[in-house]
């Protein structure tokens, strides 16, 4: 009877000190944790800030009179001005960027029309020598632009197109098509077929089963695609200053000319490059819930 009796006191003396101890042991494993993690939260911020500082700083000169960009040091305190916005939007930036709206939104429309039936050819219906055809796709982009631009040119000035935006929107369409069949080719292969071969055995056909069972879960790469293919096509400098001159002229080419003779205008090309970013910056975060959803397409299983 004496030992049935101690047995459960032993108990209950072990049981009170074992939350002490786990009281005790929490906050080691809380600092072995927090050491390293707080080591590579700050490297993140300071990297992070580091890739800003940049935009940052184009952003504050676009607010500055040109004086006040040039000092020596620079100056961090200064009267914020509009003046390098009015002066820009009265340069005619208007038409240039109606032109780059318009061959970057043509262009990326004709890339997803094209792009979207060959991806999905190449994934869940596989052709043959589909090898052969990606390579091909991704072998155009492996020829150096420059040494493309004289037959261009000629072959753009033979049919009529030289100083015409449709030139531009051809280009575009053709120098983004490789990448975007790649790009949606990838996250179509993160589906599974049997849902494709579900909805045939419910009687739909191969266009319904696509439109309402596959573009549904891959409707993120597709926004993904489409935004790399806007940035490429609004950023796009090289065919655009050799094909147009005054017609078609793009954003980028018009902000070259802020380089004169006379001198940069700093606090006028930022004020300019802050116009020109914003239209791809707003595309981003309106559409950045898909943009993350398509980067990360298939990461997590």
């Amino acid at each position: 009877m004496s030992d049935t009796g101690a047995a459960p006191a032993h108990e209950s003396r072990a049981g009170a000190d074992a939350p002490q101890q786990t009281e005790r042991r929490k906050p080691t494993v809380r600092r072995r944790r927090g050491g390293p993690g707080m080591f590579w939260s700050v490297l993140a911020w300071v990297v992070g800030i580091g890739f800003f500082f940049p935009v940052l700083w184009m952003v504050l000169t676009a607010f500055k009179q040109e004086g006040d960009a040039y000092t020596d040091p620079p100056k961090l305190f200064f009267t914020p001005t509009l003046d390098q916005f009015s002066a820009v939007l009265d340069s005619g930036i208007g038409t240039t960027l109606l032109n780059s709206t318009f061959a970057t939104a043509v262009s990326t429309i004709l890339v997803l029309l094209l792009g979207l039936p060959a991806a999905f050819a190449l994934s869940l219906r596989p052709v043959r020598r589909t090898q052969d055809a990606l390579f091909f796709f991704i072998g155009t982009k492996m020829l150096p632009v420059v040494a493309a631009i004289v037959p261009l040119y000629v072959i753009v000035g033979d049919i009529g197109l030289l100083d015409n935006i449709w030139a531009l929107v051809i280009l575009y369409t053709a120098m983004n098509l490789p990448i975007a069949v790649w790009m949606m080719r990838s996250f179509f292969l993160e589906v599974p077929s049997e849902l494709l071969e579900a909805a045939s055995m419910d009687g739909a056909s191969t266009w319904t089963g696509v439109r309402e069972v596959i573009l549904p879960l891959v409707s993120p790469g597709i926004a993904a695609t489409a935004l790399i293919c806007v940035i490429f096509s609004w950023n796009e400098f090289f065919f655009a200053v050799n094909l147009t001159a005054v017609q078609a002229q793009t954003i980028p080419v018009f902000l070259v000319g802020f380089i004169t003779g006379e001198g940069l205008y700093w606090a006028r090309l930022s004020a300019a490059a802050v116009l020109t970013a914003l239209p791809v910056v707003l595309a981003g975060w309106i559409a950045q819930n898909k943009l993350v959803r398509g980067l990360s397409f298939g990461a997590i299983k």
